[in-house]
């Protein structure tokens, strides 16, 4: 089976009348967004967009607004329908299901939160959370006690027959999370869920979707416009900029190799210390043996690779010698001296 959940080949959206006469030009001549604007009076907002992502990972999309972020993440159950591309998600054709299958993809596999969460004011959190259920035609029962369980699991337990305007935002942000989590989808779709937020509140409901994440293996779609808040929470992060995707790649690929100019000014402020990890800047062993053969690594500190730069300057301020790398099993594999260390701290390769 395979770990592929989500997958974009070449979306385009091109809004406007004249649409799908703007696409054919785009492709025959290569026009641009203005352009397109200029001659068909239609407005592109999503440029050849690819992306996969695999089972359990939090791919988070990162860009400033009007970058076509939330366009995107609509396109992924058709709230939005292309202009071009194929859209797959768990194995099935978006795009050829009918109004029927849609409708069920959307109810049993799909979840979605929104920045705001348009919870029903005349029904209670309990309620609101087991609404999907209700469209479903689950029995009460059932839906009650589904209910509970997304109630203590986003914790809100005593919360259950508040009304909405008796809930803090970031009460209702957990009962949106809650609501989502109830038809137990595959999919979970976070259209900047925490934006709204004070900062304190906002960290504190990253710690807890990062948890829920980790405990119930959704595959996810974050939309963000902070560059934090994506490196904190995702697996992948895909930096987004008029309408196209300029980069995907992990934190440390994202920050220590920016891909052009916009993607080096999103990074520039951003610390390497938790993003950095040995593997990345270490000479490997034979290299640094080969070209300083008196070194002795016996009295060495031996590191595991995935150990971060805070934690390497720690221990470089304990000991005379180089740092020893090792691989999972525990095998010598790159060495980081004093000289390698600066340069990863600087966001250079040794």
């Amino acid at each position: 089976m395979t770990d592929e959940v989500i997958a974009l080949e070449g979306v385009w959206k091109i809004f406007g009348e004249n649409a799908d006469t703007a696409m054919a030009a785009v492709l025959d001549r290569g026009l641009s967004k203005p352009e397109v604007l200029e001659e068909f009076g239609c407005v592109v907002g999503i440029v050849d967009v690819t992306f996969k992502v695999n089972r359990g990972e939090i791919f988070c999309v990162m860009g400033l607004s009007g970058s076509g972020k939330s366009t995107m993440v609509r396109h992924l159950n058709r709230l939005i329908e292309p202009t071009a591309g194929s859209i797959s998600i768990l194995g099935r054709d978006m795009l050829a299901l009918s109004s029927t299958e849609l409708r069920e993809m959307r109810a049993k596999k799909i979840g979605m939160v929104f920045q705001h969460m348009a919870l029903l004011p005349h029904r209670t959190v309990r309620d609101n959370v087991a609404f999907p259920l209700q469209v479903r035609g689950e029995p009460k029962s059932r839906r009650w006690e589904v209910s509970m369980t997304c109630l203590e699991r986003v914790n809100l337990t005593g919360y259950e027959d508040r009304f909405p305007h008796e809930l803090s935002g970031g009460m209702q942000q957990r009962v949106g999370l809650a609501r989502a989590l109830a038809s137990d989808p595959d999919v979970l779709l976070m259209d900047e869920p925490f934006s709204a937020l004070d900062p304190l509140i906002r960290r504190q409901l990253q710690d807890q979707f990062m948890a829920l994440s980790a405990e119930l293996k959704k595959t996810t779609v974050f939309i963000t416009h902070d560059l934090d808040e994506a490196i904190r929470i995702g697996n992948r992060i895909a930096i987004m900029n008029d309408g196209r995707f300029v980069q995907i790649g992990t934190p440390e690929e994202i920050v220590t190799n920016p891909a052009n100019e916009y993607v080096r000014d999103f990074v520039e402020g951003i610390s390497k210390l938790k993003l950095v990890f040995a593997h990345s800047i270490m000479v490997p062993i034979d290299e640094y043996t080969n070209t300083r053969p008196s070194v002795s690594y016996d009295e060495s500190p031996r590191i595991h690779h995935g150990t971060d730069l805070d934690n390497l300057i720690d221990i470089a301020t304990t000991t005379d010698n180089v740092i020893v790398i090792t691989d999972d099993e525990g095998m010598d594999v790159g060495v980081i001296d004093r000289a390698t260390l600066l340069k990863g701290v600087q966001g250079g390769k040794a």
